[in-house]
């Protein structure tokens, strides 16, 4: 046994080489996680451990100013199956799910949050998912112990996620999942520029499986908040919707057409009936409106452009500062 920071940790394995890939790689990005990464460690190898498969733990350091990687060179040290990656400063949760991915060996993937509100006891579950034949076994939060700030914009989402990719699953936001290596790998260049890996690998045609996971309420305030679910919901546009300026142009014209004949038509019967047409109060509101949409339409405009951006500047999508291997 080894020992860390006072606790007990499991029986560590030596490294693996190439020649002896594991059957299970699980990635978890962290961010000012030093507080409970060992005691996530311990509980994910206590499950994959009574599982009986082969696996490593690839952990990414998303920048924390905390002494996060400081607990992870202390766990690489007693267990070979822990690799670990620095990022030089924050990227976001989709870039370290990228660079866990990519350095992935095992057959079958598992992603998953690094706060403790996934529940390692249920990895054995999502593994056999996959191995009875699915591409995807896609957690679900039934038991959802979120604020309402955070339920709602979510089920705004995964409404749009559904109609937007055809995949009739009931939680796109839940990043407790397991893939198939298979299909994964044809996604790898668009993971971490898209922001729901979930929705492109069913975007790609993967068959899917839901699997019920637990959820624990989050320490502490939730980052994202409602600018950044707004800047989410616009990402989901522009990145599964086809054509989304031109659909929102047929609509906005058809709707601006429509109100214009109704108030006008309103507005003719109100001058003849009364003779005193309320001009001023039908104009302001029309305008109101327009101005409305057209600045939700430059904000897609601005997703749109900023993706131009990234791909013709080429900027990579995370600088590493260690790694562990």
């Amino acid at each position: 046994m080894a020992t860390t920071r006072g606790e007990t940790l499991p029986h560590a394995a030596p490294p693996a080489g190439e020649e002896a890939a594991p059957s299970v790689s699980v990635v978890v990005p962290l961010y000012n996680e030093a507080a409970s990464v060992v005691e996530l460690y311990r509980r994910t190898v206590e499950s994959l451990d009574a599982f009986g498969r082969s696996y490593e733990l690839i952990f990414i350091d998303d920048g924390s100013t905390d002494t996060t990687f400081a607990e992870l060179e202390r766990l690489h040290d007693a267990d070979g199956r822990v690799r670990a990656v620095r990022f030089k400063r924050n990227f976001g949760q989709h870039s370290a799910m990228h660079a866990g991915l990519v350095r992935a060996r095992g057959d079958i993937l598992v992603t998953m949050d690094g706060d403790l509100q996934n529940s390692p006891e249920d990895l054995a579950r999502l593994i056999a998912a996959v191995e009875s034949g699915a591409d995807l076994a896609s957690g679900t939060r039934n038991a959802r112990r979120d604020s309402w700030g955070r339920t709602i914009p979510s089920r705004v989402i995964n409404g749009m996620l559904r109609r937007f990719t055809g995949a009739e699953i009931s939680d796109f936001g839940c990043a407790f999942n397991a893939y198939r290596r298979s299909a994964i790998e044809p996604m790898l260049g668009a993971i971490g520029k898209q922001k729901f890996t979930k929705a492109l690998v069913l975007s790609g045609g993967a068959s899917v499986i839901e699997v019920n996971v637990a959820h624990t309420p989050r320490a502490g305030r939730s980052r994202y908040s409602p600018l950044r679910l707004t800047r989410l919901a616009l990402h989901v546009l522009a990145g599964f919707w086809p054509q989304p300026i031109q659909w929102i142009g047929v609509a906005l014209g058809t709707l601006c057409t429509t109100a214009a004949l109704v108030l006008g038509g309103y507005g003719v019967f109100y001058w003849i009936d009364r003779s005193n047409f309320p001009g001023p109060l039908f104009g302001g509101v029309g305008v109101i409106f327009v101005l409305g949409m057209q600045g939700f339409v430059l904000a897609l405009v601005g997703e749109y452009l900023g993706r131009i951006q990234r791909d013709v500047e080429g900027r990579p999508l995370y600088t590493i500062d260690r790694e562990l291997t």
